[in-house]
């Protein structure tokens, strides 16, 4: 699943506004301007190999944007005393996208493991507490487990069914 297309329904299913989507961007440190943000939410078509207008979101600007979301819900947490800030590695491979839309998106929206799971079945996919952990563990754990993009579609589909009925 593409980034862009992982923006578009994110965008969708949360009900964010173009002005609030570049305000995202910018808490996640990244300056998008509202007609950027249009640009990037344009869907290509299958026919056509490049589109013009469209601006192709690499994984630093869907980490960046997840960033955003997770302060922009939540708050700016401040560092705890003696504690320094460390920058989190870069996406590694496009399966790692999908992990950290579900970690993420977890994170920004307060969810419980009950919830996640309550998401899925929304969307009409049965996920056991320890598929969701699996996929939920730091990358090189033993039960560690990647997140295709069947399980990162239906995720995004139940959180529409969710928040927007």
């Amino acid at each position: 699943m593409e980034n862009n297309d992982i923006l578009i329904r994110l965008r969708y299913a949360l009900e964010i506004k173009n002005k609030q989507m570049a305000e995202i961007f910018k808490l996640g440190g990244v300056e998008v301007t509202v007609p950027e943000v249009i640009k990037i939410l344009t869907k290509s078509d299958e026919d056509e190999v490049e589109n013009d207008d469209q601006i192709k979101c690499n994984n630093s600007m869907l980490d960046s944007f997840l960033n955003g979301l997770i302060i922009f819900k939540r708050g700016k947490q401040e560092p705890k005393p003696g504690q320094h800030e460390t920058a989190e590695p870069a996406i590694t491979k496009s399966a790692n996208v999908n992990n950290l839309l579900l970690k993420k998106v977890k994170i920004a929206l307060a969810l419980t493991t009950e919830d996640m799971l309550d998401i899925f079945a929304k969307a009409d996919l049965r996920v056991t507490k320890g598929e969701l952990g699996a996929l939920l563990r730091k990358e090189g754990h033993k039960n560690y487990r990647e997140c295709g993009d069947n399980f990162a579609r239906n995720f995004l589909k139940g959180l529409t069914v969710r928040y927007r009925g």
